[in-house]
C-alpha cells in the first residue's frame, strides 16, 4: 500500500518523525506559518507548506486528498485545535485515502500526582490552561475517529530532547542549572523515540492513548550533572528552588510531580531506544550529534 504522511505542525519533533519515514514513504508533507523555514523541512525530507492556523491552501487540500496518515503536532489556541477548526471537514469528507491520525499531546494532562505513577487510565486533572486545552482538543480528535470509523492514536509526550536541546548545548551555552526540589522528578522522551513511537503505531493502525516516555523519571540535577561527567568539566552549582527565581512557565512544570509509565506502548512491540537519560547522553556524546538538530 501507498503510504503518504502530512505532517500539521513540522518543527522539532515532526521533522524528526520526517526523518524516521523518509526509507519507508512516498510522500511526506508538512506545514509551518512562514516560507522562510521551507529549507529547513525540504532538508528532514518534507514538502513544505503554509499553514498559520486561519485557512487551508488549495496545495495542501491537494496534498491531504491522497494523504494515508496524518499526524498533528500543532499546540491548542484560544479558541481550540487550529487544525480541527480549519480542516475538520476536509479530514471527514475530503481525504477518502486517510487509514491512521495520530494527535501529539503532553503528560502535563495528568496534572499533579505527587510523585505516582500514572497510565493511560489515571485520572486527568490538569494544572496550567495549557494543559487543560490539550485535554479538551485530545477528546476531539478521540470523537472525530468515533465519527468516522479512523483510528486515532494520542501520543502524550514527556519532556522532550535530542540534537540541539540536551543538557550539554545548555553547559555549553552556560545556561544549565541544577535546581533542587526534594522529590521533583522529570519524565523526558527522546526525539528519536518520538519518531519510532510513531512509526511503529501507524504500522500497526494503532488506537487510542500511549504515553511516549523513557523508562526512568529522574531530578532535572541527575541529568545535568551527568552530561558534565561526560564533557569533562564541573556541573553548576546546585540551587534551592526557592533562591531559583523562575518563571511563571518553569513554575509551572516543577508544580507538577508524576512518574509516567509507557507500559501500553511497550505491550505494542515498541522497544525505547533510548530508555533512560543517561543511554541517550552517552549516545549523543559519542556520536557527537548533540550540538545542533540533525536536519
Amino acid at each position: 500500500m501507498t503510504k503518504t504522511f502530512f505532517i500539521f505542525g513540522a518543527g522539532y519533533s515532526g521533522r524528526a518523525i520526517a526523518r524516521e519515514l523518509a526509507e519507508v514513504t512516498d510522500f511526506v508533507g508538512g506545514t509551518t506559518r512562514d516560507e522562510a523555514k521551507f529549507g529547513v523541512l525540504e532538508t528532514a525530507g518534507i514538502t513544505p507548506f503554509v499553514f498559520d492556523g486561519s485557512n487551508l491552501s488549495q496545495s495542501a487540500a491537494e496534498a491531504l486528498s491522497h494523504t494515508t496518515h496524518l499526524v498533528v503536532s500543532i499546540a491548542p489556541e484560544q479558541n481550540g485545535d487550529p487544525v480541527l477548526n480549519v480542516a475538520r471537514e476536509t479530514i471527514k469528507g475530503a481525504m477518502p485515502a486517510l487509514k491512521w491520525i495520530c494527535y501529539l499531546s503532553t503528560i502535563g494532562v495528568y496534572g499533579d500526582h505527587a510523585g505516582g505513577w500514572v497510565d493511560e487510565t489515571s485520572p486527568c486533572n490538569p494544572v496550567s490552561e495549557r494543559s487543560r486545552k490539550r485535554l479538551e482538543v485530545e477528546e476531539e480528535w478521540l470523537r472525530l475517529g468515533e465519527e468516522t470509523g479512523l483510528p486515532v492514536a494520542v501520543l502524550r509526550l514527556s519532556g522532550i530532547y535530542g540534537p540541539g536541546r540536551n543538557a550539554f548545548a545548555n553547559l555549553a551555552a552556560g545556561k544549565a542549572q541544577r535546581i533542587v526540589k526534594p522529590g521533583q522528578v522529570f519524565n523526558r522522551i527522546h526525539a528519536d523515540d518520538i519518531a519510532g513511537a510513531t512509526a511503529h503505531l501507524a504500522r500497526r493502525f494503532e488506537r487510542g492513548i500511549f504515553n511516549v516516555t523513557d523508562d526512568a523519571p529522574s531530578p532535572a540535577p541527575d541529568v545535568v550533572t551527568y552530561a558534565a561527567r561526560l564533557m569533562g568539566i564541573e556541573p553548576p552549582p546546585e540551587t534551592p528552588f526557592e533562591e531559583a527565581g523562575l518563571g511563571p512557565m518553569a513554575l509551572s512544570f516543577y508544580g507538577e510531580c508524576k512518574r509516567a509509565s509507557n507500559a501500553r506502548l511497550k505491550a505494542t512491540g515498541y522497544r525505547m531506544r533510548h530508555p533512560d537519560y543517561r543511554a541517550a547522553l552517552d549516545a549523543m556524546w559519542a556520536e557527537g550529534n548533540w550540538r545542533a538538530e540533525n536536519s
